[in-house]
């Protein structure tokens, strides 16, 4: 992917939301999610993802009435809220988007004590938790049709 994905609006309006999403913290010494190289990871690795990012984008632009990144921090808020509302599952995709490339960078993961490393063949430890937590999920009914 290049940065030809998005249009230079839509990639202005990306940085400003994603910084919404996760702003930089000084306390714990890591970027923000408009970081250039964070946005850069975002960019090249749409894929699949390209066009519900596209629709949330333009879905924010729709609801500022310009180019989101051209708002004042007042507006953007009440944009925000509305999109939420509004956004379904293109918005739920740009989050998603967002999220995964801001939790494989290395400053983040080092900020988090992660070892720089692929998960895999050594893998994580995980600390057990409630399983009860999942009993009403196992009390619905079966959704999905089973296999032969």
């Amino acid at each position: 992917m290049t940065t030809e994905t998005l249009t230079k609006a839509q990639r202005d309006d990306l940085r400003t939301i994603a910084a919404m999403i996760i702003p930089e913290s000084a306390e714990y010494k890591v970027p923000g999610a408009d970081d250039r190289a964070i946005q850069a990871d975002i960019l090249a690795t749409l894929g699949r993802d390209t066009e519900p990012v596209r629709a949330a984008l333009d879905h924010l632009a729709r609801l500022a009435g310009k180019p989101f990144a051209e708002l004042d921090t007042t507006k953007r808020e009440a944009v925000v809220q509305e999109f939420r509302a509004t956004g379904g599952n293109a918005a739920a995709t740009l989050v998603r988007v967002v999220l995964q490339c801001y939790y494989r960078d290395d400053r983040v993961l080092r900020s988090l004590g992660h070892e720089l490393r692929a998960p895999f063949p050594k893998g994580h430890a995980l600390e057990q938790g409630d399983w009860a937590l999942l009993d009403p999920v196992r009390a619905r009914p079966a959704t999905l049709r089973r296999a032969p």
